[in-house]
């Protein structure tokens, strides 16, 4: 096949001597920076953590829908703002993802990165005082909703924006740690994010009683401008990753039909994973405190349900801390296969004892086997998927490259969230009966599988120095096909630097007399 003779050409590329060469001049060129291991370490901080308004706002959705399905049982419940207010969040972070992975290519990843923190203030703002025309119920509902997607656009931004930033800036950290720095700044932060979002609702409904539950709501958006609003002063100190300043394409024309050529089928494939895990995390995430609700029965009390879902949600936390260590270990392409392999077993099995279960009784069961399963997705795609996207592309195109993928994987979160009230009303029993708890389980859990597949066998290998190493591959084959790679880099780079990696490359890649004899 065409894609299999074109990784055997590219394979052959890079292993020849001058590439290597280049490759092993560009990593050293980026420890060898003259910076402090704090100077190394925050950008990495300040890039990735805004990702924990990701895991806060949408998590903290799920119990804030279930608050106006307990306000609005009628008008609520019937309407198309039960499905539109956990979903449109998506659609708007899509819209985000890739306009600020264009923006963050060809203007800057900083300013793309303060833009979208600006926004989350802003519309997180808005939401919280969502107000209908006269008091109009149906009004609050179209005015959350459309603060919800704006919302998701700044959203959107922390992805290719700050994720791939934050990619690039592990780079100047030390050899054997990049991957977990990454992982904790990115994927556990979105999990902590969710942790908090079952955290809040819980303690705000037993503070305000399930008498205010208007009050309790609101309260829960509005405590999701904190995180952005403490990032903002690190974010304007914040300056464009080193990698960017020496590979960016921003003053130069992009080759697009080579780029396509290079890297469609590389894209592919993570899109199709990342869609996937998008696809069942976070339909689980936002529907796990209703489940809870219809296991335990109207008769517990509300702050009851959303304990459990707490309990839940903690599960994220030990499978996204260890795998961002395995994820050095062994490389994100396995610690990704096998925890998306391990976590649809999980799957089959808990739709196969979802009927013993689905009883108040049996509460704690599920909890432990549902925590299994999700811990597991976040040890594999959830703390992978982010990583391999952000270092299996160069750094000229690493943005847009990152927002497909990443749109690709919100899109898939929409359509799950979109669909699974259909899957759970519409199963034999109804939405209390046991197929409207084992369906989705084994929907996604054949899901799982797939993307062990593709993980396994069409996923390149990961190292510690493959984003410098892409940037370099890349740079070789834009060269073989006449592609001028000098104009690459910013103004300021290409009048400090008259060479592609380094001043004392010959046009092979390597130093004067490298290879011979002294």
């Amino acid at each position: 096949m065409n894609f299999l003779r074109k990784n055997r050409d590219e394979k052959q590329e890079q292993d020849s001597p001058a590439v290597d060469r280049r490759e092993s001049i560009a990593a050293q060129q980026l420890e060898a920076l003259p910076k402090t291991r704090w100077e190394r370490s925050w950008p990495t901080i300040a890039c990735g953590a805004g990702l924990f308004s990701d895991g806060y706002l949408n998590g903290v959705i799920g119990s804030v829908s279930t608050m106006l399905g307990q306000l609005y049982p009628v008008e609520y419940k019937n309407s198309p703002a039960r499905s539109n207010v956990s979903s449109i969040t998506f659609a708007g972070t899509v819209v985000g993802q890739l306009f600020f992975g264009w923006f963050s290519d060809h203007y800057s990843r900083k300013n793309a990165l303060l833009i979208s923190t600006l926004l989350l203030i802003l519309f997180s703002i808005l939401a919280t005082a969502s107000y209908g025309a006269g008091g109009s119920t149906y009004g609050l509902f179209s005015a959350l909703t459309a603060w919800r997607f704006l919302l998701g656009i700044g959203i959107g931004g922390e992805y290719p924006a700050g994720s791939v930033a934050c990619a690039e800036s592990t780079g100047e950290l030390k050899r054997g740690h990049r991957n977990r720095w990454f992982v904790m700044f990115t994927n556990v932060q979105i999990d902590f994010g969710f942790v908090v979002a079952a955290i809040v609702p819980m303690i705000v409904v037993l503070i305000t009683t399930e008498n205010h539950l208007g009050t309790a709501w609101r309260v829960c958006l509005g405590l999701g401008v904190i995180p952005p609003l403490s990032l903002l002063y690190l974010r304007i100190k914040l300056k464009e990753p080193e990698e960017f300043k020496r590979e960016t394409m921003r003053d130069t024309r992009t080759p697009w039909w080579l780029v396509i050529k290079f890297y469609w089928f590389r894209l592919l494939v993570v899109s199709l994973i990342w869609f996937i895990y998008d696809f069942s995390s976070y339909s689980f995430g936002i529907y796990s405190s209703s489940w809870l609700l219809i296991i335990l029965g109207p008769t517990y009390p509300l702050w009851i349900s959303f304990a459990w879902n707490t309990v839940i949600n903690l599960f994220y936390i030990p499978g996204a801390l260890l795998g961002a260590f395995v994820s050095d270990w062994i490389g994100p392409r396995y610690c990704l296969a096998y925890g998306v392999l391990a976590q649809g077993i999980v799957g089959f099995l808990m739709s196969g004892l979802y009927p013993i279960l689905n009883t108040p009784k049996n509460v704690g069961g599920f909890v432990v086997i549902y925590g299994i399963f999700l811990s597991l997705g976040e040890l594999g795609p959830g703390d992978n998927i982010g990583l391999v996207a952000s270092k299996t592309s160069a750094t000229a195109i690493r943005g847009q490259y990152y927002a497909i993928a990443a749109a690709s994987g919100k899109i898939g979160a929409f359509v799950g969230t979109y669909i699974f009230p259909f899957i759970i009303d519409d199963a034999p029993g109804g939405p209390s009966g046991n197929r409207a708890g084992q369906d989705p389980f084994f929907v996604s859990s054949a899901l799982c599988i797939f993307s062990a597949f593709l993980a396994f066998f069409f996923l390149p290998h990961i190292g510690q120095d493959t984003i410098t190493d892409e940037d370099v591959r890349f740079r070789a084959y834009l060269e073989s096909h006449g592609y001028d790679t000098s104009t690459m880099g910013t103004k300021e780079y290409q009048m400090n630097s008259s060479s592609t990696v380094d001043t004392r490359l010959d046009a092979n890649g390597l130093e004067p007399g490298y290879g011979k004899e002294v």
